[in-house]
């Protein structure tokens, strides 16, 4: 039998929505071990002088605890 916990995290980029959500698991699996999936659970922008400036992703991480 396996026990999932499930955390929420907040990642940003520049580039992109797939960047901030790369950079966010990569962040996440410094100090998790496990991780099993993601659920993207809002996307927001940050506009500056009429264009994009940030790409935020809030997403839930499950991860497998030993």
């Amino acid at each position: 039998m396996s026990i999932a916990k499930t955390i929420e995290i907040t990642a940003s980029s520049n580039k992109g929505f797939e960047e901030a959500i790369k950079k966010g698991i990569k962040k996440a699996s410094e100090s998790l071990k496990n991780i099993t999936g993601a659920w993207v659970m809002d996307q927001s922008i940050k506009v500056s002088k009429d264009v994009v400036s940030e790409y935020t992703v809030r997403m839930k991480i499950t991860f497998v605890l030993k």
